[in-house]
């Protein structure tokens, strides 16, 4: 039996690979700085459920039987874990480079890339081909909210078939080490990168895939993607090969028509449309007719902190969402526009390099879809340690957000200070909304706000 250790365990997409494996009758152990503090405890006791046993972040998860050790990006070499694992000449591997071995390994393997939307995609994807019977193992970085209740941390789907459906990252160009039969390919919007970057590292990726690639035909970048068999989908071009029209915001969901029929999706937002879109496109290359895949996402409960509703209490509504780039923010408060209610968005950056890079976009963007009476209330950039150059804060961007037309946009210290100002300004009809991206406390603290309300 092969034996692994994983650093970093708790992080959804460390996690998600470590359950495979152990699924898949490896040994698996693992260590997390956050089950060392205290956090995150319902994923320790969810992993050990599945024979994961859990170590102290100290180096004692290492020895010489193993046979590699899987550190996340998010680690430093400073870590006891990676420390004990070089002295003991343990092989290291990056998650992406574990993940990349798992993916190429399957015959029908489907990556999901773009910058914004592949874990909804994603999730999408794999819950269709899981309800059609095509037996999908499926590794993604959000939790399924169809699969909740099951033993584990619910961010895979496994069966033990042919179909492998991940998502692939671009951010730090690891999207370049996927081979897939099918490639979706969401958006191409700045975030980490450049364009010219991006424009390279997804054409790169059509050129690696064997049977189809499925392109957004709304953003020109990805229009000029090239490959033999390119199906295009569209919420503006009724010559797109999968087009939906007619799109209506419901209390519950949203309505779109596709090929003459119309269908309900129970999640909100054009963004998810597009989403379901993509999914029904490339699931039909899979087998899967397009009315079939679209009648399965009527059930389709969505993934966690994607516009995620936590509750309701004096009439005052708590949302949980992930985004945290520009496309992201752009698609959330568009979606959450169509809706009545004052806005009071907290939005928790992380990384100093991605602000320097997309901080000003962002908060433009916050400027031109808020309304005058909304509220934008900024802590400081969430930071988890490492060396890197602090040379951005928060305070900057709120100021920019101002400079850009958002008057009530406000700079905090902490998120206890965020959460304080929050409850001192909600009232009756308002619409609560943390956001952010890396810091798994964030749905806590909407469920504490929740509570205070």
């Amino acid at each position: 039996m092969k034996k692994v250790s994983f650093c970093g365990i708790s992080g959804s997409g460390m996690s998600s690979l470590a359950q495979v494996l152990r699924l898949s009758g490896y040994e698996v152990c693992g260590s997390d700085r956050n089950f060392d503090l205290g956090r995150d405890l319902e994923n320790k006791k969810a992993l050990e459920s599945l024979g994961i046993k859990i170590f102290p972040q100290d180096g004692s998860a290492i020895n010489k039987n193993l046979d590699f050790l899987c550190a996340s990006t998010a680690v430093e070499d400073t870590i006891p874990d990676v420390k004990a694992a070089k002295e003991k000449g343990v092989k290291i591997l990056t998650r992406p480079e574990l993940l990349a071995q798992i993916f190429n390994k399957y015959k029908y393997g489907v990556a999901v890339g773009g910058t914004s939307g592949k874990t909804t995609s994603t999730a999408m994807v794999g819950y269709i081909l899981d309800k059609a019977g095509k037996n999908p193992c499926v590794i993604n970085g959000g939790l399924l909210r169809n699969y909740e209740g099951r033993k584990g941390i619910p961010n895979i789907i496994y069966n033990k078939g042919d179909i492998c459906v991940v998502e692939a990252d671009e951010s730090n160009g690891s999207i370049d080490l996927y081979n897939p039969y099918i490639a979706l390919i969401n958006n191409i919007s700045l975030d980490h990168k450049s364009l010219e970057e991006l424009c390279v590292l997804f054409q790169n990726f059509a050129n690696r895939t064997k049977k189809a690639v499925v392109v957004n035909d709304d953003y020109d970048l990805c229009a000029k993607i090239k490959h033999q068999n390119l199906i295009r989908f569209s919420l503006k071009n009724p010559q797109a090969d999968f087009y939906a029209h007619n799109i209506i915001p419901l209390s519950d969901g949203t309505q779109y028509e596709l090929r003459g029929k119309p269908f309900k999706l129970p999640l909100i937002g054009e963004f998810n449309v597009a989403n379901a879109l993509a999914s029904i496109a490339t699931c039909e290359q899979l087998g899967v007719e397009p009315f079939e895949a679209a009648k399965i996402l009527e059930t389709f409960a969505g993934t966690k902190r994607r516009l995620e509703v936590l509750g309701k209490k004096n009439n005052i509504t708590v949302i949980d969402d992930f985004a945290h780039n520009p496309d992201k923010v752009t698609a959330s408060i568009k979606a959450l526009r169509n809706y009545d209610g004052r806005l009071i968005v907290m939005f928790q950056p992380h990384g100093f390099g991605p602000m320097r890079q997309v901080g000003k976009e962002i908060m433009e963007n916050f400027a031109k879809y808020l309304n005058d009476e909304d509220l934008l209330i900024m802590p400081e950039i969430f930071f988890v340690g490492g060396t890197v150059t602090r040379d951005i804060s928060s305070a900057d961007l709120i100021n920019h957000a101002k400079a850009s037309g958002h008057e009530k946009s406000f700079f905090v210290a902490d998120k206890r200070a965020a959460e304080e100002l929050i409850l001192r300004e909600a009232k009756a009809g308002d619409r609560i909304v943390i956001m952010g991206a890396r810091d798994n406390s964030l749905t806590d603290l909407g469920k504490e706000i929740l509570k205070k309300c």
